[in-house]
């Protein structure tokens, strides 16, 4: 059935009800939720290659788990018994361990763990780590995120996106901000470089030599970089730094700056230093969006291949470390590619919007 003719699948209204809750549900698997999708749009009339497009799985996929739908109804979606021994945990055990998951704490801690878990449903840690593994449950993890609260959030994000993928003709756009406070760090023991079987080995103290910030500008459709260090990062130093960036750029180009809304780039002195160039634009990302900056990616790869690792035993030594680094990426620039349209930024962002706010009301 999957490789000939599609079946035609037509719901009762209780089928309908129960995918759906299938699909809602906290605790349903991704496949059986994917394998619901698959039949209520097959029921609205699409075909298997729409299907895969739309939920980013193959055809054959969508073709089997019609087909199923359309012999067994409701039961066609639940995997076939495999052989082997039987299982001795039932479904009834996995789901008070993934209802206590996701609904409930210990009372002694934030979060359960494997030992905990085991002891309140009387299984094993094992049989625990089994069921959260096939459930794609992590209690031990969390991640943090932050929601701009810009009002001006969609047309910002709509202005530097609309820079990154179709910028101005005869123009530069420029990725600008400051690294600042990194710390000259020299470890307190000598290094034991990498070996077969070993790798490399250094002491978790440090000795202090000082800090340094690092302004930086990215050209961003050439991908090479212009950067200074200096002491501190105030408005005086950043205008320091446009100084040298408008000594580094072609003099008949219209130069666009992404910058993020830090103080240092909003006083008198820097509104006046651009108001005295028209061929200057401006562009300040969201508030609390540095992620929009590409040059933020720079610092990221600065960091982790320069910086983490580095031993320096002053600033100046960590000052010739970072410009030795830009050197070196400047003789073979390879410019970030942004990928994501403005539509596809907020569309994701709603989406995430609306599952905090469901959250929230179940919660409440």
């Amino acid at each position: 059935m999957a490789r000939g003719t599609a079946a035609k699948i037509v719901l009762s209204e209780e089928e309908r009800c129960e995918l759906e809750a299938l699909v809602r549900r906290r605790k349903s698997s991704h496949g059986a939720a994917r394998r619901a999708r698959i039949v209520l749009l097959a029921a609205e009339g699409l075909n298997n290659t729409a299907i895969a497009e739309k939920l980013g799985v193959s055809r054959l996929t969508c073709g089997t788990w019609r087909a199923r739908f359309a012999e067994k109804r409701l039961d066609g979606l639940y995997d076939e018994p495999r052989p082997g021994a039987p299982r001795k945990i039932g479904d009834d055990k996995i789901a008070e361990v993934v209802t206590k998951t996701l609904e409930t704490t210990p009372a002694e801690a934030t979060h359960w763990s494997r030992r905990t878990m085991a002891k309140a449903t009387g299984v094993s840690t094992t049989s625990v780590h089994r069921i959260w593994g096939a459930f794609g449950l992590q209690p031990h993890r969390v991640e943090t995120f932050k929601l701009s609260t810009d009002p001006m959030f969609v047309e910002k994000v709509r202005d530097i996106v609309g820079l990154y993928l179709d910028p101005p003709e005869r123009a530069l756009v420029l990725c600008v901000d400051e690294k600042s406070q990194i710390q000259a760090l020299d470890r307190t023991q000598p290094m034991l470089p990498m070996r077969p079987g070993q790798v490399e080995r250094r002491t978790h103290d440090y000795k202090r030599h000082g800090t340094t910030t690092l302004f930086a500008a990215l050209d961003v459709k050439v991908g090479k970089v212009i950067g200074k260090c200096m002491p501190r990062h105030r408005a005086s130093e950043f205008r320091k730094f446009l100084d040298e960036v408008e000594g580094n750029v072609p003099v008949d180009l219209d130069i666009h700056v992404v910058m993020d809304n830090a103080s240092s780039h909003k006083t008198k002195l820097i509104r006046d230093w651009f108001a005295k160039r028209p061929r200057w634009h401006r562009h300040y990302t969201p508030t609390s969006s540095s992620w929009i900056n590409q040059v933020e990616r720079f610092f990221a790869l600065l960091s982790e291949q320069q910086i983490k690792r580095g031993a320096h035993r002053s600033t100046a030594e960590l000052e010739t470390a970072i410009h030795t680094y830009i050197k070196a990426r400047n003789a073979d620039p390879k410019p970030f590619r942004w990928t994501k349209t403005a539509d596809n930024i907020l569309a994701s962002v709603e989406r995430f919007c609306r599952r905090t706010l469901a959250v929230q009301a179940e919660v409440e």
